[in-house]
């Protein structure tokens, strides 16, 4: 969602319909666009809007489930229990489900808004309420009770329908319905479906409170197909599976198809990164993948192909991005760093990815097993967790570049995305490995080739998008609302900043925050907005304390500390520092038991979400987005760039 988050995504729900993109990073753009075709859907009969023919893989596991396992149509709900237009939809699946009965089986997805404050309050205890098998009971008491969603109204309906109060308040503490919630909300962000309600019937997408001829229109099409399945002998409770096994994991961007190699980054290579193909390889390939990922699995021949093609002129290296809907993929990252430790990497990669659907625990110390693995300490490395920082790592470097998909592919630098055809690989090579032999006979050494290839690439890269769009993402309005801010009130630029405490690279740009606070002085102030990244055990807690600090006026000291101390951040480190600072420990130590900061955690996190902030670190300069550490000349010219249009008086001012 571009400009002004709210109010479009308000419009768009106003209007039935609100358009969606994808948040989570680059997609496997090539395998998408096979999935779903350029050619637009037929047009549809009787003057109903068209619907996308692509179908998506929605995982329905884990979630609330109305109907039978047997229905011939799966409907996929992200909802918001505050959000009019869902309640407007409930009715509409109410009918459909007495019309279709058990043919039609409804799922529940949460997706509490950012600005529906009691939305995510009421889906933890409709969650609560169906640990007791109650959740569609209380769901409905939720739809039909909008406008009383406080506390005490969700105490009573609970009552109403006769829980176990004390087993009901106890469970509103459980952690796992927060996970459940980020769990179904990247899902729709990586779906598409960015406003709610949103459906997907039998995977394909239909968003909004449309009429319900539309949803009739839609199921009866995707009826007349299960139907087919059946007939043609798979079972009823398969049917599901079958329709979705090869859908679309990701929506594909909305806007025009982008060449390739778009993209170019500073890309680092870490010495302990696996790799194949000499170091002094005229092209260095960083792939970033995932061990569940099918697309990632895709490419394998076509790597192997590579390693066969350039023996000597390629090399390639392995980097984890393990994503959130994979349950099993960062576990199967740290086994095979437990396998390269013991030199057998790449073996145990092949493994993995000819085993995806198998990646529990006794399935990893297996292919360990049968690899000829030191199995004892294969096992004691997955005990200790002692790769899990350098999965964690490779996940953090790849967000701050943008490879928040999978796989995602650094050519010399230059960006690659999917599992795309050899052919492609093949272009982007050769035309590296030209740039290569000329620096070679201008006297560049092997040893120092990568590094100059990637810095001249990054340095020749074109400033400009492609003619006809925006040079850098639309200006967007970005609240700061009630977050620590430091520098004038009256500044002319707002430097919006979303970040991790835990995260590398945010500490690395403490530094040039602090130059360009000492050499704009009053022309700009800071806002602070938290982003813990969900594979950042100790961020969130981090976060928290830094707000309890901020309560007794030492936000910016106890920041400081946290980025100083980013590999001690446990619960009695964050109580040192706020000692440290002389902050009252009681309340501090109160605020921290409360959790009273959890939500202001939670409202910066979906606000990062709903702008496109997928990574740490992000900022948005009076509204403009500039992502990553990026070195102070970057900062400085859209700094001035705004100190320009707010005047010359201001522009040349002390």
């Amino acid at each position: 969602m571009k400009p002004n988050v709210i109010v479009a995504l308000l419009v768009g729900l106003v209007l039935g319909f609100v358009g969606g993109r994808v948040t989570t990073g680059p997609s496997s753009k090539s395998e998408v666009a096979k999935a779903a075709p350029n050619s637009p859907a037929a047009p549809a009969p009787g003057g109903r809007r068209p619907v996308d023919p692509t179908v998506f893989k929605v995982p329905i596991e884990n979630s609330p489930v109305h109907g039978s396992a047997d229905a011939l149509v799966t409907v996929v709900e992200f909802s918001d229990y505050e959000c009019p237009f869902c309640s407007r939809a409930n009715v509409t699946i109410e009918k459909l489900q007495e019309k279709y009965g058990k043919d039609l089986r409804v799922v529940m997805k949460q997706n509490p808004l950012s600005f529906h404050p009691r939305a995510k309050p009421a889906a933890i205890a409709a969650m609560a309420a169906g640990e007791q098998g109650k959740y569609w009971e209380y769901h409905a008491k939720l739809f039909a009770n909008q406008k009383k969603l406080d506390d005490a109204s969700l105490e009573q309906y609970a009552k109403d329908l006769g829980l176990n109060m004390d087993k009901w308040k106890a469970e509103l503490a459980n952690p796992k319905f927060q996970d459940i919630i980020t769990r179904d909300q990247a899902l729709a962000s990586q779906l598409g479906a960015s406003g709610t309600p949103a459906f997907f019937i039998n995977g394909r997408f239909l968003s909004g409170a449309q009429p319900i001829a539309n949803f009739e229109a839609l199921i009866d099409e995707e009826k007349a197909k299960a139907e087919a399945l059946v007939k043609s002998g798979t079972p009823r409770g398969q049917v599901y599976a079958a329709i979705i096994a090869k859908g679309a994991e990701r929506a594909a961007p909305k806007a025009a198809p982008q060449a390739p190699a778009a993209a170019v980054r500073k890309v680092e290579i870490p010495a302990d990164s696996p790799s194949f193909g000499p170091a002094t390889a005229k092209v260095t390939l960083v792939e970033w993948s995932d061990f569940e990922c099918p697309f990632c699995s895709r490419v394998g021949p076509t790597l192997a192909q590579i390693k066969e093609s350039y023996p000597k002129d390629v090399r390639v290296v392995f980097r984890h991005q393990p994503l959130p809907f994979h349950p099993n993929a960062k576990l199967a990252a740290e086994a095979s760093h437990a396998a390269h430790e013991q030199g057998k990497f790449w073996e145990y990669h092949d493994k993995l990815f000819a085993n995806q659907k198998a990646l529990d625990r006794a399935s990893l110390e297996k292919y360990a097993q049968e690899l000829g693995l030191d199995v004892s300490k294969f096992k004691a490395a997955l005990d200790s967790g002692k790769f899990k920082a350098k999965v964690e790592a490779d996940m953090a470097a790849g967000s701050a570049l943008g490879a928040n998909g999978t796989p995602t592919f650094f050519i010399n630098g230059r960006e690659f995305v999917g599992a795309q055809p050899f052919a492609n690989f093949k272009r982007v090579i050769d035309e590296e490995i030209g740039k290569a032999d000329k620096l070679l006979a201008a006297g560049t050494r092997p040893e120092e080739l990568y590094a100059k290839l990637n810095a001249e690439n990054v340095a020749n890269a074109p400033k400009a998008a492609a003619p006809g769009a925006p040079a850098e993402p639309p200006v967007q309005k970005v609240d700061v609302g009630n977050a620590p801010v430091k520098g004038a009130q009256n500044a002319p630029v707002t430097i919006v900043a979303f970040s991790d405490f835990e995260c590398p690279f945010c500490s690395r740009v403490v530094p040039t925050l602090k130059a360009l606070e000492d050499q704009y002085g009053a022309k700009i102030k800071v806002a602070f907005k938290n982003q813990p990244l969900p594979f950042h055990a100790n961020a969130k807690p981090a976060a928290a304390a830094a707000l309890a600090a901020h309560e007794q006026g030492k936000f910016w000291e106890y920041h400081d500390k946290l980025f100083a101390n980013q590999r001690a951040l446990d619960r009695a480190s964050l109580e040192k520092y706020a000692q440290e600072l002389g902050l009252n420990m009681d309340k501090f130590k109160a605020a921290l038991d409360s959790g009273k900061f959890n939500a202001q955690i939670d409202a910066d996190m979906a606000q990062a979400s709903s702008l496109g902030a997928t990574g740490t670190p992000t900022f948005f300069i009076n509204g403009r987005t500039l992502v990553g550490a990026q070195p102070v000349a970057s900062f400085k010219r859209v700094i001035d760039e705004e100190l320009k249009k707010a005047g010359p008086t201001v522009a040349d001012s002390k």
